[in-house]
């Protein structure tokens, strides 16, 4: 895939396309600390043969854009617990830096699918910027009207910890050792990690740009100052999808009915057996749920397909 770039400031944010210009635009955010590559090849391609023009990207202080030369002396499960503090970045930032890919494909507005941090980036997107949202798909998320520490309740906060305290060296294996653990963490025995793929991805991380905690915590600590009450989630009004995994390792399925529950018309599907990933086996479920909310913006109050059984 070519890499491009865009700017937003003194920010370079590099993305990738897949797809037919002109399609339905589909915008994907990924998890925290996770480069757009993590967001799988295949599962890109699927997704614009099903009639979407797909665009990924690094978040800053990630992958190929713009690493900012800063110092934290906040682990990332420190700035987690903490809540906001003042950074080098806020989270209007990271939301700007979606308007940047955004604008830089001549999209004025496009369908977002966030993953785990970014499901929350994509609900303030359609808190503060409404006219550029189509629809949301929310996968793996936390309801953004609770406080840091409300939050907390949604959490597997012993999963949290069992990452934070693992310690790994700083050579190159040891790093990409780091990165095939954390994501094997956030599936399960039903749906188990794609462990050759994770393997190859975590090598391609590595080079390039090797994991930093230091960035982990600035995006945490951004992503905190972004502010949202339950009126203004009450106030999204495009068509949403809310998807979770029943055996979510990090993330309660209490933390799906909460955002369901706080989105008016929002549409629920859980998963048995699936983690915190998003495994193959139900990407087929997941892009006809998508293609269906995208295509029909009525389809979310509609009785959704058969859910498949945990291999």
């Amino acid at each position: 895939m070519t890499v491009h770039t865009t700017r937003n400031g003194d920010v370079e944010i590099a993305y990738e396309t897949f797809g037919t210009t002109g399609a339905e635009p589909l915008l994907l955010l990924n998890g925290l600390d996770y480069q757009m590559i993590w967001m799988h090849d295949d599962l890109c391609t699927t997704l614009a043969e099903r009639g979407f023009h797909v665009a990924r990207f690094d978040y800053r202080d990630s992958g190929l854009s713009t690493h900012i030369d800063a110092t934290s002396s906040r682990s990332a499960w420190k700035a987690l617990l903490a809540g906001s503090k003042s950074g080098p970045y806020r989270g209007d930032d990271l939301l700007e830096d979606c308007l940047a890919v955004m604008g830089a494909l001549g999209w004025d507005s496009a369908h977002l699918l966030g993953v785990s941090m970014g499901a929350g980036i994509a609900q303030h997107l359609a808190i503060r910027h409404p006219e550029r949202v189509r629809s949301l798909t929310l996968v793996a998320g936390l309801p953004m009207s609770t406080s840091p520490a409300a939050s907390l309740k949604y959490m597997h906060l012993g999963a949290f910890f069992r990452l934070a305290l693992h310690r790994y060296g700083k050579d190159r294996a040891s790093q990409e050792r780091m990165l095939v653990d954390v994501m094997r963490a956030t599936y399960t025995p039903a749906y188990p990690l794609e462990e050759d793929w994770a393997r190859c991805t975590a090598t391609l991380s590595y080079d390039r740009m090797p994991p930093d905690p230091a960035a982990r915590a600035r995006q945490i600590s951004a992503g905190r100052t972004l502010k949202a009450t339950a009126q203004d989630l009450a106030a999204i009004t495009v068509p949403t999808l809310v998807v979770h995994g029943e055996n979510d390792p990090l993330i309660k399925p209490a933390a799906a009915h909460a955002l369901a529950q706080a989105i008016p018309g929002s549409r629920m599907v859980t998963y048995p057996g699936m983690g915190h990933g998003l495994p193959r086996q139900l990407w087929p479920s997941v892009i006809d749920e998508v293609t269906t909310l995208t295509d029909n913006p009525a389809a979310h109050a509609h009785t959704p397909p058969a859910k498949p059984s945990p291999p």
